[in-house]
């Protein structure tokens, strides 16, 4: 090869990021601002139920037939309970928060903005669709909808709108990332978009087993009457078992928002940095190959489920249990290297040193300890036998108390904390007050989660029962019924902190006197993470091969075997 040919070959030039201006991200913050909008709307009305159902199980006030001409009965109420608190509120929550951090940590414009638009669009006539039904009594299902109870069509229909506004999220973010990607083949992506885009795909993986089952069975067994044809029956196993394929992993959609926000924006408030950002991305590809193939580990008593595949399933459900352990300690260590740089001494006394006069910080700090113990309830919730001895009992929601109501929830918090202030340009209204919710959370939620998980541990309390009405209510259960008050008491006061504190500081004009920037950890090492924990084909093709080998089979045969003889009824 001759010199002259050498130096004549030219690499064609690599695409450049557009600047990621102002206007763009008025654009995103608009579009952040209406989902977290929507989504504490649908927390507020939410929460009021669970504070109806914990004042009705304590026999303290049978406040539903004052509700009569809105709410029919008590399981309505917990079907908006648990509808608008789990999902409603958690999906538009996280849609918002990664609409608004997603473009901020590539630094780069979305590459079809309308498309997160759209998605809120989609996602806002989903859930007016969904609650219509919800409201006229017409829905009362449960949050898990379990056939044969069956709702109106709407319902589905709804639902179905809202999981499709998500994707459209998550492709937006795709799309973009895809971009970033081709722009910038040598470097690594932020940790705060790759963290964002697992847990979209995560979700998408995930809300397959839900669609499924809504698409062809709940939905066309629910229209079939309205169109005149005879409904084509359900199969409640093959169904239980689709849901349970979403329902699991719907727990890590809602926790690995929170986990960002701890492993890579909460140093950065108490004046510390990312102990190791390779552990942290290593912590969610683990989450994307382990959360999904866990499902059956909610059927423990299901009978049509061979304990083979129970046993697989509890195996992959301690193994999602890893990276949350990998947490506790990496987390742990970044938040110390601030304590000590603010002046924090000795094997403890440091604690004291963090940033606990910021409320943001401090509810973040605070639902992480709560989630110790949520995380050791799902072990035992894992354990083949143990579970037998809890499973459906009032042990469940206090577990998951501890994990939607406490980590994820008290997390979302203290992110608008700091995002809300930056969305309207005014100053978060009283601190102090925002300290104060953030601590009656953290009591109620001791208090509260105590109290159920004990009675039933050792009372065997049923859940999803009106306690209140029950025959067999037994004078045994006063002691912790009354520490589920207090703590019903505490979380009253708090969630009406919370709405106040968030109505107030987008009402009163006082402008901040400097802008709040999104907070962002740089990592201890600058040294670049290795080049597999930027790779997405191993650890995208290992996920789904672990959900086809994990459900594959099974699967089959439910679907072989299915007997479409039940038919859908309304019970209340």
């Amino acid at each position: 090869m001759s010199v002259q040919t050498f130096t004549g070959s030219v690499a064609p030039a690599r695409p450049v990021s557009p600047p990621l201006t102002a206007q763009h991200l008025h654009l995103a913050d608009r579009v952040a601002g209406w989902n977290i909008a929507v989504g504490v709307l649908a927390l507020s009305i939410g929460a009021l139920f669970g504070v109806f159902q914990g004042l009705e199980h304590a026999k303290v006030l049978d406040i539903y037939p004052w509700l009569q001409p809105v709410i029919k009965t008590y399981y309505q109420g917990l079907t908006l309970h648990g509808a608008l608190n789990a999902v409603v509120w958690t999906t538009f929550f996280i849609c918002g928060f990664f609409t608004f951090a997603f473009v901020r940590s590539l630094n780069r414009p979305y590459l079809y903005p309308k498309l997160n638009v759209i998605a809120f669009v989609v996602m806002l006539v989903g859930l007016l669709t969904a609650a219509v039904p919800m409201l006229m009594n017409n829905a009362t299902v449960l949050y898990t909808f379990y056939p044969p109870m069956l709702a109106d069509w709407a319902f589905y229909a709804g639902l179905t709108l809202l999981v499709i506004g998500s994707w459209i999220v998550g492709y937006s973010m795709y799309f973009t990332y895809y971009a970033w990607r081709k722009e910038n083949p040598d470097r690594r992506a932020p940790f705060i978009a790759l963290a964002a885009t697992i847990t979209m795909v995560l979700w998408q993986i995930a809300t397959l087993g839900v669609a499924g089952e809504i698409l062809f069975q709940l939905l066309p067994n629910a229209l079939a009457p309205v169109l005149g044809f005879p409904a084509p029956g359900l199969d409640p196993l093959l169904n239980r078992t689709l849901f349970w394929w979403f329902g699991h992993p719907l727990v890590y959609f809602w926790l690995l928002p929170a986990y960002i926000s701890w492993y890579a924006m909460l140093p950065a408030q108490t004046h510390g940095k990312m102990f190791s950002e390779p552990l942290a991305r290593l912590v969610f590809w683990l989450f994307l190959l382990f959360s999904t193939p866990v499902g059956f580990h909610h059927q423990y008593a299901d009978p049509g489920i061979p304990e083979i595949w129970k046993y697989i399933h509890m195996i992959f459900t301690f193994g999602v249990g890893f990276p949350s352990l990998l947490t506790a300690f990496t987390v742990v260590a970044s938040l110390e290297i601030g304590a000590r740089a603010r002046g924090g001494k000795g094997y403890l006394a440091w604690i004291g040193r963090l940033n606990w006069g910021d409320p943001s910080y401090a509810a973040q700090n605070l639902a992480m300890i709560l989630f110790i113990f949520g995380g050791i309830g799902g072990m035992i919730n894992a354990s083949y036998n143990v579970n037998l001895a809890v499973h459906n009992t009032t042990w469940v929601p206090g577990h998951f108390h501890l994990t939607v109501g406490s980590a994820s929830t008290l997390t979302f918090f203290g992110i608008l904390y700091w995002m809300v202030p930056r969305l309207t340009g005014h100053k978060l209204f009283t601190p102090l007050l925002a300290r104060i919710q953030a601590w009656t959370w953290f009591f109620g939620m001791l208090f509260f989660s105590n109290a159920y998980h004990t009675l039933g541990l050792l009372f065997s309390v049923p859940r999803r029962t009106a306690l209140g009405s029950a025959p067999y209510y037994d004078s045994q259960w006063n002691p912790q019924m009354i520490e589920s008050v207090l703590g019903i008491s505490l979380l009253t006061v708090s969630a009406t902190l919370f709405f106040a504190i968030m109505l107030f500081t987008l009402l009163l004009p006082r402008k901040l006197d400097k802008p709040v920037d999104m907070p962002v950890a740089q990592p201890l090492d600058p040294k670049p993470a290795p080049q597999w924990l930027d790779t997405w084909w191993p650890w995208l093709n290992g996920a789904i091969a672990l959900v086809l080998l994990s459900y594959g089979p099974m699967l089959y045969q439910l679907i072989r075997d299915a007997e479409f003889w039940s038919r859908g009824i309304r019970v209340w």
